[in-house]
């Protein structure tokens, strides 16, 4: 079982960056793509971003596009969130997702296509 750990979430204000990792601890991420949700507080998980396992696709909710940016190094077995200009609307916990998602589609963010899954870490945007 692929093991997902992230980090980086922290208390920020409205303009501010973030990078969150997710990082495996068992297993290589080498092979899966890799989506990162969130769910802010009363209301459902929904994606935010994909990166194939090769890097070579990536896609963004409407919301974020253009001020987050995923990245990734496989040889370091990890994956990063870049998120700049965040906004108090972007306050949620994040989680990470590995899966066999072609990263395309409406379907990429289906929570059934995603085997592993992180614990979340915290995103609060507050002036």
């Amino acid at each position: 079982q692929v093991e997902l750990a992230e980090s980086g979430g922290n208390l920020v204000q409205p303009g501010g960056s973030l990078r969150l990792s997710c990082v495996a601890s068992r297993w290589s991420l080498k092979y899966y793509s890799i989506s990162w949700f969130r769910q802010a507080p009363g209301k459902e998980r929904e994606g935010v971003s994909c990166i194939t396992w090769t890097g070579g696709t990536t896609n963004y909710a409407d919301s974020v596009k253009g001020r987050f940016t995923v990245s990734r190094d496989n040889d370091l077995n990890t994956v990063w969130l870049q998120m700049d200009n965040l906004q108090p609307a972007d306050t949620a916990r994040y989680y990470c997702a590995a899966g066999n998602t072609i990263c395309e589609g409406r379907g990429m963010w289906l929570e059934r296509g995603y085997d592993h899954w992180g614990q979340g870490t915290e995103v609060t945007v507050s002036s």
